[in-house]
C-alpha cells in the first residue's frame, strides 16, 4: 500500500475519427489532473467547477477505483483528492475515459497491484464497453484497437502531424443518447462499404496522407449519418471547414463536439473564421499528444 502523495495526469481524447467507430482514439491536450494524498476517508475537491462530482455517488473516478479493488477481493485505499479538469463533460472529448483510467490507477497504486499497461487497458474496456477513448488516454497518441469476446488488442501509431480545429457547443450529449439513434444492424453490403472506408482511412493515417484520411473521415457509414439527426450542424460545419482548407471533419466521439484535421500553418486562420461563422460554439485549436497516463510522485 502506497502512503505517499502523488499526482495523476490523464489526457482527454477524440475517438472514432469518422469511420473508425469504437476502434480509433487519439489523445489530445485537454487534461484531467488529480492531486492525491492518503486519507482516513474518501474526499474529492473540485475548486474549478464540477462540484456535483464531490458526491461519491456521482463520482466515476471513485466508483471505478472501488470496482477494481473489489475485482481483486480488496478494499481500496482511501484518498483525499483535489481534481482539476479542462475536459468538458458529455461533449465527446473523453471525460469519462480519462476518469476511468484515473480510477484504475488509484486502485493500482493504493493496493500495489502492479498492473501492466495491457491489464489496465483490459479493465478499462470491460468498464467502458469499447476501447477507443480509454486506450488513447492510457497509452497516448493514436490508438487502434479491437475488443471482441472480452479480448483486447491495441496498436499505437505515430502521432498525426496535424492540428485539430475544435468546435465545442454549450449543450451536452450523453453517449447513451447518441447510441440510441444507431441501427441494430447493417446490411452485409453496407458493412463491407463502411469497413472499406475505415480501412482506407487507417492506411492514409499511417502513410500521413491527410487529404485521403480526411475524405474517408467524412465518408463514414457506421455512426455519423445517424447522429446528424442529433447534431444537425455537422454537415454545415463540415462544408465550411472544407472550404477553409481543412483535410476532413468528424464528430469527436459521440459528439456533440465537431473536430477537423487541418494543416498546422492554417489552423489559427481556420479557427478564426469558424468562430465568426458559428458564434454559438467555443472554437479552439487543440493538438494530439504523445503521452497518455502520467504519474508524478
Amino acid at each position: 500500500m502506497n502512503q505517499g502523495h502523488f499526482e495523476l495526469i490523464v489526457p482527454g481524447s477524440t475517438a472514432n475519427l469518422g469511420s473508425g467507430f469504437d476502434s480509433i482514439g487519439l489523445a489530445i491536450n485537454r487534461y484531467l489532473k488529480l492531486k492525491v494524498k492518503p486519507s482516513k476517508e474518501w474526499a474529492f475537491h473540485y475548486p474549478n467547477g464540477f462540484e456535483m462530482l464531490s458526491d461519491l455517488e456521482n463520482n466515476l473516478i471513485y466508483k471505478v477505483a472501488e470496482k477494481v479493488a473489489k475485482q481483486y477481493g480488496r478494499s481500496c485505499t482511501c484518498y483525499d483528492i483535489t481534481v482539476s479538469s479542462d475536459i468538458p463533460l458529455a461533449r465527446g472529448l473523453g471525460s469519462s475515459g480519462a476518469a476511468i483510467i484515473a480510477g484504475i490507477e488509484l486502485a493500482n497504486i493504493g493496493l500495489d497491484l502492479q498492473l501492466k499497461t495491457e491489464e489496465k487497458a483490459k479493465i478499462a474496456c470491460d468498464i467502458e464497453g469499447h476501447p477507443d477513448n480509454v486506450t488513447a488516454s492510457l497509452y497516448g497518441g493514436l490508438t487502434i484497437s479491437s475488443y471482441l469476446d472480452g479480448k483486447l488488442v491495441t496498436l499505437t501509431s505515430p502521432l498525426p502531424d496535424v492540428s485539430l480545429c475544435t468546435l465545442i457547443p454549450e449543450v451536452e450529449l450523453k453517449t447513451e443518447t447518441a447510441r440510441h439513434v444507431l441501427p441494430e444492424s447493417l446490411l452485409h453490403s453496407e458493412s463491407v462499404q463502411a469497413s472499406s472506408v475505415c480501412n482506407v482511412m487507417i492506411a492514409a493515417l499511417l502513410q500521413q496522407n491527410w487529404t485521403i484520411a480526411g475524405q474517408m473521415m467524412e465518408k463514414d457509414l457506421f455512426h455519423q449519418p445517424y447522429r446528424t439527426a442529433l447534431i444537425p450542424d455537422l454537415p454545415i460545419i463540415t462544408r465550411a471547414a472544407r472550404e477553409l482548407g481543412a483535410y476532413g471533419t468528424f464528430l469527436s466521439g459521440a459528439g456533440p463536439t465537431i473536430m477537423s484535421f487541418v494543416p498546422h500553418s492554417q489552423s489559427e486562420d481556420i479557427i478564426h473564421h469558424l468562430q465568426s461563422k458559428f458564434p454559438n460554439y467555443q472554437c479552439q485549436v487543440l493538438s494530439p499528444v504523445i503521452h497518455g497516463l502520467q504519474i508524478r510522485r
